[in-house]
């Protein structure tokens, strides 16, 4: 039986191979995207924070940068989360000197780091971190030209910083930390060798300690190990020596080798830890994606294939040597074609890779991990590759041989089987209750469930195909036949008459349209949500800013101009909101602003619905955004736990309630409280309101910012309030990931699918013109048939897109869905030409001698 299934699966494939070929293209597509997805995600779980501020360090002494949260889920065991937080968690500056004490320890260095502008000669402004001279040994840093700083007017500058101001040993720079402009005596010129990295500027420790502002504190500490003293003793050592938490309830951590890079890039592994599971969700649907295109594909490919089982049945093969000779086709096929996509996964993936690495948090490519990678994905698609093709031929090889000649006809129904029609129906209606429920959740909750919404209905269009293709044709088969003529005619009854082809023609493009309009719309609802309740909320026609940001006394002589009605500084941080969610612990880490109460209705407006803005003062108060309110059942004059930017846990009274916090945020602090838990209390924007409407003098407001080089003043605008940027570069990503590459890989599908429908109709274009019709009437049928199907698919693509989507803008913006009409232009425009060039090439182009036969 071996040899008979292995001689009929040989000479299949001989036969058979432009129909395979449909099946070649996208298994191997699907294996390619598959291992380039498990190698960034690989890369991901194994990045790691580049050292370059530590490198001349042995050990860095930190605090640890997360925060945990502990809950008992429903009927289970306590479970714990955690979140990195985004601001410095300081240490007490005692851990120096019990640092220094540790055996094995050469030196321990006190690191502070204070943003500063530098100006000097043509430059103004140049942003630059200021350090202390004791700390350059940790990079290292080694003098170039000149000496070290001796006095507090004194100043080593790194080359960067030279360069850009041109100074060197002996001249005169500007230096502005918190507070006014100080000229400095340029001492000397230092350099690490290497390329890259923040310009910093060196003081004396004393100076440096005085700018920092918290004299009982430190960043970091820098560990020098005694000559001869290996890594994991130096570690134990410090961890003897060292109290078990920072000033607070954080950790101490002892960081060696690669993990030093932790201590300079603080938020690398938190932007990680927020990227890894929306990249898994998009990796989830690859998979969903590739299977679902797989199994339309060798299923599409084994019924036009129903005929000549039917006829090896009846001439006495066997069902187990026809299911054995389909599975043994589809798995060699799918076989070569996962290598060859897992080979090509390597490329795939470095260029996904390139689109999210940044220079905190570099991805690695182990050379293990390409071929791990390429081979599960080729081993993923080849295993599924066969189950598929024996579903797919289990109706004709079950018939008994004398019924087979008519088995042709009974493979290839007008309507689904029973089982597949009751699937598609109920997950059809769980795709809309999922839908209906979302409507009623909010923030990740609500996102869940329209994503199981917009996957459920993709899987029962798939099921459903031939009703939804009936129903296609009854709709658009009129104007079909009244517009096309005979072709249309044509064109009508082949779609009438052949449910499953057309069903199986329109589901890929189903599957392009929901998924792109999905993934798109999603985020472009939002952002238009956010820009019309952040430009709603601004009062400001006028706003200052200067490179790292403007200290608090910045304001103070903004609001002395004259002209000026209003002036708030705006301090951004995020901080950190512990609940649950269906019973699961959860930290939501939520972006902030801080402001001032006086003047702060001139300048902004957040639509407050209860109580009063002018009681946002002190440390501890907080106004809400009156959704988040709702979901912690929370009103004015109640408390909310909060964990700020740096860890430190605070009960605030809630003062206020708005509605535009979409636009600004779901809270907001006084500026007081948050200033002493950021890493640099400097306002990022000053918001200014002219009186009465005129115009404030520029050179007045120049006078007033002439202290702090760099600070510039211009018109306001929406995104100067909004609580974040339209989009950042890992949103442009997964934009350019999800749409671009999986979305390319579904329209990859539709054009194989439709090529193979077209292929397998070679026989039906013969008869039709041996029949008498003639060339153009059969290429205009074609035509009008790929209409259908572009028609049909993008009506239905939306709609499916429209049900998720429409219960996640409610739920999440209070609005209808959007979608740029440029986009869907592109999109349906896409979709017709991968379409036309699916259902034309084969049947003329590729087919000439089918249409010139007569």
């Amino acid at each position: 039986m071996r040899r008979a299934s292995a001689f009929l699966a040989r000479r299949s494939l001989r036969a058979h191979r432009r129909a395979w070929t449909a099946v070649f293209v996208a298994t191997a597509a699907a294996a390619a995207l598959i291992g380039a997805f498990a190698l960034v995600l690989g890369s991901l779980l194994l990045a790691r924070p580049p050292v370059e501020r530590y490198a001349g360090a042995d050990a860095v002494v930190t605090a640890d940068q997360r925060v945990t949260y502990t809950a008992k889920p429903w009927g289970s065991e306590p479970r714990t989360v955690s979140a990195y937080l985004s601001e410095r968690v300081r240490l007490d500056r005692s851990v120096v000197a019990r640092a220094a004490a540790a055996d094995g320890v050469a030196k321990a260095v006190a690191d502070d780091s204070v943003p500063l502008a530098v100006g000097g000669g043509a430059a103004v402004g140049v942003p630059a971190v200021g350090r202390s001279w004791a700390s350059a040994a940790l990079a290292p840093y080694r003098l170039t030209a000149g000496h070290a700083p001796s006095t507090g007017s004194e100043v080593v500058v790194d080359r960067a910083v030279a360069a850009a101001t041109g100074s060197g040993p002996g001249s005169r720079v500007t230096l502005r930390a918190d507070g006014a402009s100080r000229p400095y005596t340029v001492s000397g010129v230092a350099d690490t060798g290497r390329r890259g990295g923040s310009p910093a500027v060196f003081l004396t420790e004393r100076r440096l300690t005085d700018l920092a502002g918290h004299p009982g504190t430190v960043d970091a500490v820098g560990i020098v190990a005694e000559q001869g003293v290996p890594a994991g003793a130096l570690r134990e050592s410090l961890a003897g020596a060292l109290p078990d938490r920072a000033r607070g309830d954080r950790g101490i951590l002892v960081l060696t080798g690669p993990e030093r890079g932790r201590a300079e890039h603080l938020d690398a592994l938190g932007a990680r830890a927020e990227l890894l599971p929306l990249l898994a969700s998009v990796a989830a649907t690859v998979l969903m994606v590739a299977l679902l295109v797989i199994a339309t594909t060798i299923a599409q490919a084994v019924h036009q294939r129903s005929g000549e089982l039917a006829l090896l049945r009846a001439v006495g093969a066997t069902p187990r040597q026809l299911r054995s000779a389909v599975g043994r086709e589809a798995g060699r096929v799918a076989g070569y074609a996962a290598l060859l996509g897992g080979a090509g996964a390597l490329p795939l993936g470095l260029v996904m890779r390139s689109l999210l690495t940044t220079d905190a948090l570099p991805l690695p490519v182990p050379v293990w991990l390409p071929v791990a990678a390429g081979a599960a994905g080729a081993a993923l698609i080849a295993l599924a590759a066969r189950p598929v093709a024996l579903l797919a031929a289990r109706s004709v090889t079950r018939v008994r041989p004398a019924d087979a000649p008519g088995a042709a006809r009974a493979a290839e129904p007008a309507e689904p089987g029973r089982f597949r029609t009751i699937a598609g129906a109920v997950l059809a209606v769980a795709g809309v209750g999922s839908a209906g429920a979302a409507t009623a959740q909010g923030g990740q909750a609500a996102a869940v469930a329209a994503s199981g919404a917009a996957t459920s209905l993709i899987i029962a269009v798939a099921l459903l195909g031939p009703w939804i293709a009936r129903g296609a044709t009854r709709v658009l088969g009129t104007p079909v036949r009244r517009l096309g003529g005979a072709s249309g005619f044509l064109a009508a009854r082949s779609a009438a008459a052949h449910h499953r082809r057309l069903g199986a023609a329109i589901t890929p493009v189903v599957l392009v349209v929901a998924f792109v309009c999905v993934q798109l719309a999603a985020g472009s609802t939002l952002e238009r949500a956010a820009g019309r309740e952040a430009a709603a909320a601004l009062r400001a026609d006028l706003v200052a800013t200067g490179p790292g940001g403007l200290p608090a006394d910045a304001v103070r002589a903004v609001r002395g101009v004259p002209g000026v009605a209003a002036a708030t500084g705006v301090l951004r941080s995020t901080v950190v909101l512990a609940r649950r969610e269906l019973g699961e612990p959860v930290l939501d880490r939520l972006p902030v602003l801080g402001v001032t109460a006086d003047g702060l209705s001139g300048t902004l407006d957040p639509g407050v619905t209860a109580g009063d803005l002018a009681g946002l003062r002190g440390r501890g108060t907080v106004a809400v955004g009156e959704d988040r309110a709702a979901d912690l059942d929370i009103g004015t004059g109640d408390t909310v736990e909060l964990r700020l930017g740096d860890g430190a846990r605070v009960r605030l009274r809630v003062v206020a309630l708005y509605e535009r916090a979409l636009g600004i945020g779901e809270f907001m602090l006084p500026r007081e409280l948050l200033a002493g838990h950021v890493s640099a209390p400097y306002d990022q924007q000053v918001l200014i309101r002219s009186a009465d409407g005129g115009a404030v003098a520029a050179p007045a407001l120049r006078r007033a910012l002439a202290p702090y080089p760099g600070a510039r003043v211009g018109a306001a605008t929406a995104d100067d309030v909004r609580i974040a940027p339209p989009t950042s570069d890992g949103d442009d990503a997964l934009v350019v990931i999800g749409v671009g590459v999986i979305g390319g890989f579904a329209l990859l599908s539709v054009v194989s699918t439709l090529s193979l429908i077209s292929v397998g109709r070679r026989p039906e274009l013969r008869l039709l013109r041996v029949v008498g019709a003639g060339r153009r009437q059969v290429r205009r049928m074609l035509v009008l048939e790929t209409g259908l199907v572009a028609v049909a698919g993008l009506a239905v693509g939306t709609l499916v897109a429209a049900v998720p989507l429409t219960a996640f803008a409610v739920s999440a913006a209070g609005s209808v869905p959007y979608l740029p009409p440029a986009h869907y232009g592109v999109l349906a425009l896409t979709v017709t030409v991968a379409a036309g060039l699916g259902t034309m090439w084969p049947g003329t182009a590729g087919g000439r001698s089918v249409l010139r036969r007569g």
